[in-house]
């Protein structure tokens, strides 16, 4: 029931709850649905780091030129520059997006853009290898 009258008679109950279990470290114009247990709270920084450390082995047995996007970049370009015709046939820009989507996905797990000191995309060494790699392809084709 989510009548008007429902919804502060649950804060009271909450509230009074909270006061008889001795609970102090509410903080009201929060709703108590979105606190979240010690315990839950483990829980969840034990999976975010199982997640993490599971992201560390991903390109474990990668040869490090497929799995660093500058090197990839820098064999596109070598590419662009010795064959043109042929990188010109191979559609090229429609293709680097999907090749890189799992390398970037890889680097921004640990990316909160809640946290006070996230870093900004546009910080990010992948973002500058690919924003490289444009400005050298609308160079060269000027």
């Amino acid at each position: 029931d989510n009548s008007p009258e429902f919804i502060p008679k649950c804060r009271t109950c909450r509230r009074q709850a909270r006061e008889q279990s001795g609970e102090g470290d509410h903080h009201e114009g929060l709703s108590s649905d979105e606190e979240l247990t010690p315990t839950e709270v483990d829980e969840f920084q034990k999976s975010k780091d199982n997640v993490l450390e599971d992201s560390r082995k991903i390109f474990e047995d990668v040869h490090a030129d497929f799995c660093d996007i500058r090197k990839i970049l820098l064999k596109f370009q070598e590419w662009k520059e010795k064959f043109p015709d042929s990188y010109g046939d191979a559609y090229i820009s429609f293709c680097l997006p999907k090749l890189l989507n799992p390398l970037i996905r890889v680097q921004l797990i640990s990316w909160n853009p809640l946290e006070q000191n996230f870093t900004e995309l546009e910080e990010m060494p992948w973002f500058r290898a690919i924003e490289e790699f444009s400005d050298a392809e609308n160079v060269s084709e000027s």
